[in-house]
C-alpha cells in the first residue's frame, strides 16, 4: 500500500521519517510512504487518480481547505475547523479527517499543561487550535492577527465550534500587561521574538505554551517561557501525535508511537547536524 504527503513546498516534511517507521514497527513491509509535490492547482488530478493500491494522504497548507469538495465524506470535525489535514482512500470514497486538533490536545497533554481558561492565540490561521480548545475546555480565546481580514475562516470556524473569539493586534502581545494561562503560537519561526523578549524582561509568561514551530528547536519563545516556569509543548510533539493519529486511520492499527518518536528525533537530529558549518 502507498501513502504520501502533499504539499508546495514539501522536501522538509518530518511526515515521511514518523510514518515510515510506523509502518517498520508494525510489520508493514510492503507500505511506503513518500513526500509529493502538489500545489492547490495539481491537487484536483493527483486526487482523483489514486488507484486502490493507495491508503491515505497528509495535506499541509493550503490543501487542507482545497480538499474538501473533493471529498466524499467529511469527518464533522474536519467540516468545522474548514479543512481536512488527512484523506484516506476506502472502497465507498474518499473520507476527510483532521488529526492536527489531537495532535494538539496529546501534545498539551504529554506536557502536563493545566487546563486553559484564558488563552492568546497568535497567527489567523489556527482553526484546528481553537477545536482544541473547547475539546480541552476553554470557552473561548484572542487571537492575535496582524491583519484581521485574513481571520474571516478563523472566525467562521469558532461559530461553528460555538466558541467566543476576540480579534487583537499583534502588537497586543508584547504591550497588554495580561498573561494567559495558555499560549498556542501557530506563527512561523521567529514571529514570536518579540513576546519571547517580552516573557524574559518580566519573567511572566502563561502556565502553558505551544509553540508550533519544531526545528530549530528550542525557539526562543519555548526558550523564555521555560525560563519563566512555564510548562512548553513542542511543535514537534504536535507533530509527531497528529501523525500518530493518521497512521491509525490509515492502517486500521494502533500507532507505534514511541518507534514514531525516536525516528523523527533521530531525523531532526540528522538535519541539525547537516545544517552545521564545516569545520
Amino acid at each position: 500500500m502507498k501513502a504520501a504527503v502533499l504539499g508546495s513546498p514539501i522536501a522538509h516534511s518530518l511526515s515521511p521519517a514518523l510514518h515510515t517507521a510506523a509502518y517498520a514497527a508494525l510489520g508493514l513491509d510492503d507500505w511506503t510512504y513518500q513526500a509529493i509535490e502538489c500545489d492547490e492547482a495539481g491537487l484536483l488530478s493527483l486526487v482523483t487518480s489514486r488507484g486502490p493500491d493507495w491508503a491515505g494522504l497528509s495535506l499541509t497548507m493550503p490543501l487542507k481547505r482545497t480538499v474538501l469538495p473533493l471529498l466524499d465524506h467529511v469527518d464533522p470535525l474536519a467540516a468545522a475547523t474548514g479543512g481536512a489535514n488527512t484523506v484516506v482512500f476506502r472502497p465507498d470514497g474518499r473520507y476527510g479527517y483532521n488529526t492536527d486538533v489531537q495532535g494538539i490536545i496529546d501534545a498539551l497533554t504529554e506536557a502536563g499543561a493545566p487546563a486553559p481558561m484564558m488563552v492568546a492565540l497568535p497567527g489567523a490561521t489556527a482553526c484546528s487550535a481553537l477545536a482544541a480548545l473547547r475539546e480541552l475546555g476553554a470557552a473561548g480565546a484572542d487571537v492575535v492577527v496582524r491583519d484581521p481580514s485574513r481571520a474571516v475562516g478563523l472566525l467562521a470556524a469558532a461559530d461553528r465550534l460555538l466558541l467566543r473569539v476576540r480579534l487583537r493586534p499583534f502588537s497586543a502581545l508584547t504591550t497588554d500587561g495580561s498573561v494567559p494561562d495558555l499560549l498556542i503560537s501557530t506563527v512561523p519561526a521567529g514571529a514570536a521574538d518579540s513576546y519571547s523578549e517580552r516573557i524574559r524582561a518580566t519573567a511572566k509568561a502563561p502556565a502553558a505554551v505551544l509553540d508550533v514551530v519544531y526545528a530549530p528547536w528550542p525557539t526562543p519563545l519555548a526558550l523564555a517561557a521555560s525560563a519563566a516556569g512555564a510548562v512548553v509543548a513542542s511543535g514537534f510533539a504536535m507533530l509527531l501525535h497528529q501523525a500518530a493519529a493518521q497512521v491509525e486511520l490509515m492502517t486500521g492499527k494502533p500507532a507505534p508511537l514511541e518507534a514514531m518518536r525516536v525516528a523523527g528525533q533521530a531525523e531532526l537530529a540528522r538535519r541539525a547536524l547537516l545544517a552545521q558549518p564545516p569545520g
